[in-house]
């Protein structure tokens, strides 16, 4: 399979703290991948040396064939490489098709002119339309970003993400925040996204990991530990040791 993305001996200190140590890993194209691991684990740190948020100390970050290792955040944005968390700050008082609209003409670089070209901008529009549809947010299109539920503007964070039109989608704790009920909804409408979209997502909920991961990279202590398919990492002996040794712990 072709790699959407892939790390080679990536590492991160902090002074005398590793936060990530010599991390290969390849993630396939259209592939639905999670990182786990206890808390501390160099998960997020590794995500921010995905997406340029932090330099490595040592290492190489690969998109598709390309190095991007130097490449600043919005450099790999423009390349294919989007986190929600680069771009999740909502605009409160737009409606959710006038920021996606807005971020569609972004991508462009004419989101200088927005408000006084919307109403040509028909492609942007349709564009847009399909996104909320996408993401089963079209009967709130008209609706106030600040008049939707916590669980709706996280869907409204993927659609701007989406707008920028991704070849891999990194999400740092999608259902963070939303309650349970509505956070497999979530996930079903990550796990439906067109398969031209590789997603890698952080995750704590294990019920979710193992519902909607086909693989699944264990980092402990800024290493990995192991990786597989869900059903391997489920009867991994170790990964059960190191969840049982968090909740033990607190």
């Amino acid at each position: 399979m072709t790699s959407a993305l892939r790390t080679q001996a990536l590492s991160k200190s902090f002074g005398a703290f590793a936060a990530n140590s010599d991390i290969s890993l390849s993630f396939e194209a259209g592939a639905r991948h999670a990182l786990i691991g206890p808390n501390g684990a160099g998960k997020t740190t590794f995500i921010n040396l995905l997406t340029g948020v932090l330099a490595p100390s040592a290492g190489e970050v690969y998109l598709g064939d390309d190095r991007v290792t130097e490449l600043p955040q919005h450099a790999r944005v423009k390349r294919g490489m989007t986190r929600t968390f680069q771009i999740n700050t909502l605009f409160p008082g737009l409606s959710a098709l006038e920021s996606v609209v807005l971020a569609a003409l972004e991508r462009e670089g004419r989101s200088g002119v927005w408000w006084r070209t919307a109403a040509a901008e028909r492609a942007a529009i349709d564009e847009a339309q399909g996104i909320l549809a996408r993401l089963r947010l079209e009967r709130d299109a008209d609706t106030p970003t600040r008049a939707l539920p916590y669980g709706k503007q996280r869907l409204l964070e993927i659609a701007l993400a989406l707008a920028t039109r991704p070849t891999v989608l990194l999400l740092d704790e999608p259902a963070a925040g939303i309650p349970a009920s509505e956070s497999a909804e979530l996930f079903q409408v990550i796990a439906a996204l067109p398969r031209e979209v590789t997603v890698i997502f952080i995750e704590h909920d294990m019920k979710l990991v193992f519902q909607f991961a086909e693989r699944i990279t264990v980092l402990v202590g800024g290493v990995v530990l192991t990786e597989g398919t869900a059903e391997e990492i489920a009867r991994d002996a170790r990964v059960r040791e190191v969840y049982l040794g968090e909740a033990q712990h607190g």
